[in-house]
């Protein structure tokens, strides 16, 4: 008995029909299919065929289509759909082309997403038409076999005379921009100059008070330093009149003392009361 073999790779499955029939999804590896035996008469031999179905990932790019918006504005949208077949089965027995159903629902996907959406709405979240189109065809892809990985908008062409309008606005607003930031460039350097005045201001005011302070201290010292002088003066001549009260040969000592010294001093003149004197010789 000769047999047919048939060798699938890791990166495909193989859809086996006998005589129209599906009876197995064969993995990668080598398959062998015995032959019938040609000596047997009237014997027919089963037809076996085998669908290669590639499990790999793939892209399908939705060509530009011509959508209104909500707000009645024609643009052309090119879509990029990356996909993969998980189930082969699926994928060949439940419709009869899946990359062409594939297309079909994405278009009309994207159809329904765009025309809900604004002009603004697609400019500002061109997101959104990628998280509608999954949410819609993800789990209808399923169905067939086909796992969505992800779609997203490829290319976005507006009309003429709108990119004109939108390169206007768009230099619009970098000049905007431009003098925004200028302008808080401007005021950042403001009220750094301001702060910085406010911290001199303070600290000028600050050094002045200390300096009065100081003033103050020193002043206050001197009084002070002065008093006690003053005071211990007091003391000192309180304690010599006590002394000279005491004593008066001590009194008449520091006379003859004050004598002598103006005695040294060509200039000093000293008076004598000739009368007392007198009297007291008397």
């Amino acid at each position: 008995m000769s047999a047919t073999a048939v060798i699938i790779r890791d990166t495909h499955r193989g859809l086996k029909y006998v005589d129209g029939v599906l009876t197995a999804v064969l993995g990668a590896g080598r398959h062998e299919f015995p032959r019938r035996r040609w000596y047997k008469p009237f014997a027919r031999r089963p037809q076996v065929e085998i669908t290669l179905v590639d499990l790999r990932n793939r892209d399908l790019t939705i060509k530009g289509q011509e959508i209104l918006t909500a707000d009645k504005v024609a643009i052309r949208v090119s879509i990029l759909v990356q996909f993969a077949v998980v189930d082969p089965k699926a994928a060949v027995q439940a419709v009869a082309n899946y990359e062409d159903r594939l297309y079909t629902d994405v278009q009309l996907a994207a159809r329904r997403s765009l025309a809900a959406m604004t002009l603004e709405d697609i400019l500002t979240n061109r997101t959104r038409l990628s998280d509608d189109i999954l949410r819609e065809v993800k789990e209808v892809a399923a169905g067939y076999g086909v796992a969505i990985g992800r779609a997203d908008v490829k290319d976005l062409v507006f009309p003429g005379n709108l990119q004109d309008i939108m390169n206007k606005v768009l230099a619009a607003e970098r000049t905007s921009q431009a003098q925004l930031v200028e302008a808080r460039t401007r005021a950042e350097v403001q009220r750094i100059d301001a702060q910085t005045k406010a911290d001199a201001g303070r600290v000028q005011a600050q050094a002045d008070a200390d300096a009065v302070r100081v003033r103050a201290e020193a002043d206050a010292e001197a009084v002070r330093v002065r008093v006690q002088a003053e005071r211990e003066a007091v003391e000192e001549r309180s304690k010599a009149a006590a002394a000279f009260t005491t004593h008066p040969a001590l009194l008449r000592l520091e006379e003859l003392t004050a004598l002598k010294e103006l005695g040294k001093n060509a200039n000093a003149r000293i008076y004598l009361d000739f009368a007392e004197a007198k009297n007291g010789e008397e």
